[in-house]
C-alpha cells in the first residue's frame, strides 16, 4: 500500500504560519522554517505583554492619583487608605481619569475624605 500523505492539511498549515508572519522583514516573511520561529516568539511576547500592559496602566494610574493628590497636600498612600476607609468605592482607573480631566470632582472627593 502506498504512503498517504495529508498535503491538503500540510499545505494550510503552513499558509496559516505565513499568513500570520505578514509584514515581517526578510526571508521571516517568505521562508516557512524562518516564519515559524518569528510567529511562535512573537505569539509568546504578545501573551507575555498582554499580562505586562495591565501592570503598566495600574502604574501610570497610580502616578495620576500621586499627582493628583499632592496638589491638596496629601500622598498616595495616605488618600488610598481614606478611600478605602469611607467606603468610597472608585477604582484607581476611574479616580486616575478625574484627578487628569475633571480636578473639580476629584477635589470633592478629597474634600469629602478630608
Amino acid at each position: 500500500m502506498p504512503r498517504s500523505v495529508n498535503s491538503v492539511a500540510s499545505r494550510n498549515r503552513r499558509k496559516k504560519i505565513l499568513k500570520q508572519a505578514k509584514g515581517y522583514f526578510g526571508r521571516r516573511k517568505n521562508v516557512y522554517t524562518v516564519a515559524k520561529n518569528a510567529v511562535e516568539k512573537a505569539m509568546l511576547y504578545a501573551y507575555r505583554d498582554r499580562k505586562n500592559n495591565k501592570r503598566n496602566f495600574r502604574s501610570l494610574w497610580i502616578q495620576r492619583i500621586n499627582a493628583g493628590v499632592r496638589l491638596y497636600g496629601m500622598s498616595y498612600s495616605q488618600f488610598m487608605g481614606k478611600v478605602k476607609a469611607n467606603n468610597i468605592e472608585l477604582n484607581r482607573k476611574v479616580l486616575a481619569d478625574l484627578a487628569m480631566n475633571n480636578p473639580k470632582a476629584f477635589k470633592a472627593i478629597v474634600d469629602k475624605i478630608k
